[in-house]
């Protein structure tokens, strides 16, 4: 290890390595995740192009040492944490954006360019990004995850926005996946490989996006339920009845308080099961939308719809449900841990699977709320606990785990976005088998013999 950061210090420069104690622990620990390990990275290195990261990916492979992709550092599985020691490679430096390509809707960026200063960046052109996650999410890491957020219930998730990657592979070869149309039938599709490997099979460098023009009109609503399992019914008969919503979103009762006490909005919310829409288009299709949506509430007893008045209003508005975690985070007392996990699954069992969870949460008698990107069957559990209190922790770990199996017996997934990370690697096994998981070895392998890369994620290290 002191070799090659000998080696590294005299290819990419001296203050391009770190050994500093709390950067380690930066790179190695999350106050996110649902889970944490002891051992943190030997090293973080920064560089600054693609040419770099291949630099440092030949070294590594030379002293066989583990290269972990970091970027936005909000993951919540334990995505980049270090098991095996090794080297993470911060993409802090590379947060530029390449290229804006307007006419064509798309854009080339490096891994650390965020989400949201992407859409301010570019909100001039007309046109946005729409894959929302968590305000502090970067693409090299949404890529990783194949993550979502809000608007994937009109827009989809990641893996339908992006066009191609430059990857640089475990012995330093870079590879562009494929070329910059909006289709392309040519060859394997490995732009679709990389992303959700969470940087296990190569270190994504470089990533071109499609855009979409900003929709002429939209509108924020807020609407409560006597039940989670009404709200949920509701949501479940809006995807059916075709309705484009542009986002639909659900908090319970629990969380709806976080939200009050946070005082991230000027309102004080009714601590109620909780539905926030989203509607764009033209004015008469919203208008439209609108009057359906409030016809199918009204039949799963809803309250009356309270619509934001300006623009403002809507990012307040909208921000109460961005933040959640952010608000439930912000509660804790000393000693207190937030566990926030998901699963997806088929829209029909949505509310059987919401009511139970719910029920369960409950009788835990800890803090505890569910939230969630209803309108595609996915949804969270955000659980505050004391971490000195091993019987509370062995509860909490045992409501969730109980969670993530019922979801797969309803044909879901362990998680509809955040990853597997260390956190869920047993669940993913019970979801496709070990035949499935060989697959995935076998390439894991074939591109990455000597397991370097983010090794111990979503799969085992071969004994």
């Amino acid at each position: 290890m002191e070799k090659a950061i000998e080696e590294l210090r005299s290819a990419i420069g001296e203050d391009a390595i770190s050994t500093d104690d709390e950067d380690l622990l930066r790179h190695g620990y999350s106050e996110w995740s649902s889970i944490n390990i002891d051992q943190l990275p030997v090293a973080v290195v920064y560089p600054q192009s693609t040419e770099e990261v291949s630099m440092i990916a030949k070294i590594c492979l030379k002293y066989k040492i583990p290269m972990i992709p970091y970027s936005g550092g909000s993951s919540l599985e334990a995505n980049f944490s270090a098991p095996y020691g090794g080297m993470s490679i911060d993409f802090t430096h590379m947060d530029k954006i390449v290229a804006l390509h307007a006419d064509d809707m798309d854009v080339v960026v490096q891994p650390s360019v965020s989400w949201m200063s992407l859409n301010e960046d570019i909100k001039d052109s007309g046109l946005f990004f729409p894959v929302d996650p968590g305000p502090s999410a970067k693409i090299g890491g949404m890529v990783g995850t194949s993550c979502s957020g809000t608007n994937a219930v009109r827009y989809g998730t990641m893996k339908d926005w992006v066009i191609n990657l430059t990857v640089v592979l475990a012995d330093g070869r870079i590879i562009k996946t494929r070329k910059r149309p909006r289709k392309s039938a040519a060859g394997y599709n490995l732009t679709n490989l990389f992303i959700g490997s969470e940087g296990t099979l190569g270190i994504v460098t470089e990533i071109t996006l499609k855009l979409t023009v900003v929709p002429q009109e939209t509108s924020v609503a807020v609407v409560t339920f006597p039940t989670i399992r009404d709200a949920a019914a509701a949501a479940s008969k809006v995807m059916r009845a075709g309705i484009p919503v542009a986002a639909m979103e659900i908090m319970d009762d629990v969380q709806m308080g976080v939200v009050n006490k946070a005082g991230s909005t000027a309102k004080k919310w009714k601590e109620m099961p909780t539905m926030f829409f989203k509607f764009s288009g033209t004015k008469a299709g919203v208008q439209e939308n609108v009057k359906l949506v409030k016809a199918i509430a009204k039949t799963h007893k809803s309250g009356d719809f309270e619509f934001a008045v300006d623009a403002q209003e809507q990012k307040t508005l909208w921000s109460a449900r961005k933040e959640s975690l952010w608000s439930m985070l912000a509660l804790r007392r000393e000693g207190d841990e937030v566990w926030s996990t998901d699963v997806a699954v088929p829209l029909s069992r949505l509310p059987d699977i919401i009511e139970v969870s719910k029920k369960e949460l409950d009788s835990l008698g800890l803090f505890a709320s569910i939230l969630g990107h209803i309108g595609d069957g996915n949804f969270h559990e955000s659980i505050m606990y004391n971490s000195k209190d091993p019987k509370e922790r062995a509860a909490v770990e045992k409501c969730v785990k109980d969670m993530v199996d019922r979801a797969l017996e309803m044909e879901g997934t362990c998680t509809g976005e955040h990853g597997i990370g260390l956190g869920k690697k047993d669940s993913l096994m019970k979801e496709l088998g070990l035949d499935t998981i060989n697959v995935m070895k076998s390439i894991k392998s074939a591109l990455d013999p000597h397991w370097l890369m983010n090794p111990g994620k979503i799969m085992d290290f071969p004994s």
